[in-house]
């Protein structure tokens, strides 16, 4: 994900006092897109809440503790913290960041609509408009840049900065307040004042290819996007194939991966995990369409709870896997509350296939690679499923 949309990517958890157990996917992107780290929360039914910190978590809370007694910041010595840990995926968040991110997994924001991402020069510049929000009824378009927003300058800032000033966090905008951006148009610069509404992600959209094929692309697992897989798949024309497109997918919440598993399989097996040794499992629910011909795409972009996906339809022999090999992250955080709101996520196990393959640090090799003209690819293998 090169640009991001100007909410941050899901990485809350609920509010409680239970820790929710969190499948955490970092978007590894360099500094000149802007990109965030997002985690993939779960907590399916029936699955066991812990109450109690790991040894590291109550580590990393402690130092949080004793720098807020000194009048130090508590994230920055918790972060030290967790870098000492050695852990690869955990990381501190401030309160504010996981408000953000639970808006998201909810499937909507508080936004202007905005797509943008820093050049390597630092300038700002927006990268896609979302239909019918603020910003595209005022007119601004991709490629424009974003000069400053209610009056300060966001060229050199990191596109998270950017994120909260366009949302109005510091002041705890709610839709309908209004925003000023800054933007320039190749000579032309000029300032909108723009009115904040309520978005939602679209994390799911559907289109037919010729003969019936339908595509249903998921860009990220936010709530009720597993029914709206479901219910793309039962619409599909009858013996039709299905592409599920899972490019570039970060992942989400691992509740709704599973949904969307269950759209293509008679109940059984989707994952299992561990947390600090004690091993679980989610399963798909009965009654999916078990017949289709299926084919998902992947790429060095489709991670966590995607991964989750793509394993399961594979090794149960639901889908052809066609692309590039994902990205590899399958370990499994849990997230604790430090003394002034952060959050803390530390690795406490790992998630594996149906048939037991670990996916951390080795991701998912597809049964057919393809790195061009994939959809193309994609098609070809459901005319040969179709006529076998």
């Amino acid at each position: 994900m090169s640009g991001r949309d100007l909410f941050c990517q899901p990485r809350r958890f609920g509010r409680g006092a239970a820790l929710t157990l969190v499948f955490a996917s970092v978007l590894v992107a360099g500094a000149a897109t802007g990109s965030l780290p997002g985690p993939d929360r779960k907590s399916p039914a029936g699955a066991a809440r812990s109450t109690a910190p790991t040894d590291r978590h109550e580590e990393v809370a402690r130092a949080a503790a004793e720098a807020m007694a000194t009048g130090e910041s508590p994230t920055e010595a918790a972060e030290r913290a967790v870098s000492r840990s050695g852990d690869r995926w955990g990381a501190v968040y401030s309160q504010g960041e996981y408000e953000e991110f639970e808006e998201a997994l909810d499937g909507e924001y508080t936004g202007v609509g905005l797509w943008a991402r820093r050049e390597r020069d630092g300038q700002v510049e927006v990268t896609k408009v979302r239909a019918g929000s603020p910003a595209a009824d005022a007119g601004i378009r991709a490629g424009d840049r974003l000069r400053s927003v209610d009056g300060e300058k966001v060229d050199g800032r990191p596109v998270t900065e950017v994120v909260s000033l366009l949302r109005g966090d510091a002041k705890d905008a709610t839709a309908g307040t209004a925003v000023t951006v800054g933007l320039e148009r190749g000579t032309r610069a000029w300032d909108l004042t723009l009115r904040r509404a309520r978005l939602s992600t679209d994390s799911v959209t559907v289109r037919k290819l010729a003969g019936g094929i339908t595509v249903i692309r998921i860009s990220s697992f936010t709530k009720g996007s597993g029914d709206e897989v479901r219910t793309a798949a039962q619409q599909a024309p009858a013996g039709a194939g299905v592409v599920l497109d899972l490019r570039g997918n970060s992942g989400g919440l691992v509740t709704e991966a599973v949904t969307a598993a269950s759209a293509f399989l008679d109940g059984g097996l989707v994952a299992t995990y561990d947390v600090d040794g004690e091993q679980r499992a989610l399963h798909a629910e009965p009654g999916g369409e078990t017949t289709r011909p299926l084919v998902a795409l992947v790429d060095g972009g489709t991670m966590s709870a995607a991964e989750l996906l793509t394993g399961a339809l594979q090794d149960r022999g639901r889908a052809v896997v066609v692309g590039t090999r994902t990205f590899g992250k399958g370990s499994v955080q849990m997230p604790s509350r430090l003394p002034d709101g952060s959050v803390a996520e530390l690795t406490v196990g790992h998630y594996r296939t149906p048939s037991g393959r670990a996916v951390d640090g080795r991701g998912i090799t597809p049964d057919l690679e393809a790195d061009q003209e994939v959809l193309e690819r994609a098609e070809t293998v459901l005319s040969g499923l179709g006529e076998s």
